[in-house]
């Protein structure tokens, strides 16, 4: 059982089970929604949601693909705690980062990683060894 909370702890959402994946992703949209170089992002199945508690707000977007993808944060706070996206059907993708868990398995592959910051080392992560141009 895992636990994810936004950064004033309003939100928390609960999670049962092992996630179907770990992932960083480096494309713009997400560098932009959180402040950083890449997003770091959990995919677990809907139904390995426990409990929800606290009000979220939600912003959707179209991404590159033309599908889209609907970021939910506190209305307190601003955390982004989850995505939901058309191509995840059955599944949310949870801020790794809301999780406060320093022994977190990292991302398993890099998306976008031609949009990385020309410093970010992601040694072993699928996808990371793309060149950049």
């Amino acid at each position: 059982m895992r636990t994810a909370t936004c950064s004033c702890r309003k939100v928390k959402l609960v999670c049962v089970g092992e996630p179907r994946r770990v992932y960083a992703c480096a494309c713009a949209e997400c560098q932009r929604c959180t402040g950083s170089a890449f997003s770091y992002r959990v995919i677990y199945p809907k139904a390995a949601i426990a409990s929800q508690k606290g009000e979220v707000k939600s912003w959707r977007r179209i991404g590159p693909s033309g599908g889209w993808m609907e970021q939910h944060f506190c209305p307190v706070c601003g955390s982004i705690v989850f995505m939901t996206a058309e191509v995840l059907k059955d599944a949310i993708s949870l801020s790794a980062g809301c999780l406060e868990d320093p022994d977190f398995p990292p991302p398993q592959m890099l998306h976008w990683p031609e949009r990385r910051h020309r410093w970010l080392c992601m040694e072993g992560i699928a996808g990371a060894d793309r060149q950049l141009a």
